[in-house]
């Protein structure tokens, strides 16, 4: 029951801060796990599992305070599917933190990147439809691989592009439901062919998947409220802060190891 708690408050914290940045749920809730030695397939499984609960809650909420920019929606959902099925395969046999360097000198210059647009108040721009597809791309499968790629990479991308944080936060959130559902169908299905051999080990840690769930269940629904209500400026600079911040703490992880 401690363990449910602990995820509880976990999968809250997470989520708040997810709901309304448009990432970190990911990171934070794997990185708890992964500090207390769960496997990383199992870890991004249990990640996965949550989310299909908390982004749907989240996307709901940003559909609601129109947040959502449905002109890139499609292909950046449809983008985030297949790199996330094709992430959660590799991850399901191989250990993916080779990439991890790379994702953490990408997060610092995209972070630094966007608050020097924050602080030159440059306008968003009108992205071209196609712009999102790529993003999506990457996204799922580094998110599927690190069980927490997604938000970071492809709002980041999104917003350094020059789209309009809100937008690019609310549409993001909600393409994630879709990732999560594909990325938690394609576990199960390593785990049914036997191409997962550490499956056994995520009923170890049921408690730790319900804390987060219900964790996230209750932060979620304010996410578009508060995407909608903070300033764009003051959005993309919490945004920046956050990018760098991430990268520093994966940072530290990889040195430490």
């Amino acid at each position: 029951m401690d363990t449910f708690f602990l995820f509880l408050l976990v999968g809250i914290l997470a989520q708040a801060v997810d709901g309304a940045l448009g990432m970190a749920y990911g990171v934070i809730s794997s990185s708890v796990l992964l500090a207390l030695g769960v496997p990383p397939a199992t870890a991004s499984a249990s990640v996965h599992a949550a989310e299909v609960f908390t982004t749907a809650a989240s996307s709901t909420s940003h559909i609601v305070h129109r947040n959502i920019e449905w002109r890139l929606f499609l292909p950046l959902a449809v983008a985030g599917v297949i790199g996330g099925v094709l992430g959660a395969y590799v991850l399901a046999g191989v250990e993916g933190d080779v990439i991890k360097p790379f994702i953490v000198v990408y997060l610092a210059i995209i972070g630094v990147y966007i608050l020097w647009r924050a602080g030159h108040d440059i306008k968003p721009r009108r992205l071209p439809g196609w712009m999102p597809a790529p993003f999506g791309l990457i996204g799922g499968f580094l998110d599927a691989i690190g069980g927490g790629g997604w938000g970071p990479t492809v709002t980041s991308s999104m917003i350094g592009a020059g789209q309009d944080p809100r937008r690019a936060i609310g549409t993001v959130n909600t393409a994630e439901f879709f990732l999560t559902v594909a990325v938690s169908a394609t576990f199960v299905w390593s785990l049914v062919t036997g191409h997962w051999r550490e499956a056994d080990a995520l009923i170890d840690h049921a408690a730790a998947v319900g804390g987060l769930v219900v964790g996230g269940l209750i932060a979620a629904p304010f996410a578009g409220l508060i995407v909608k209500k903070v300033p764009r400026k003051q959005l993309a600079y919490a945004v920046g802060l956050l990018l760098i911040s991430l990268s520093l703490f994966q940072a530290t992880q990889l040195f430490l190891k």
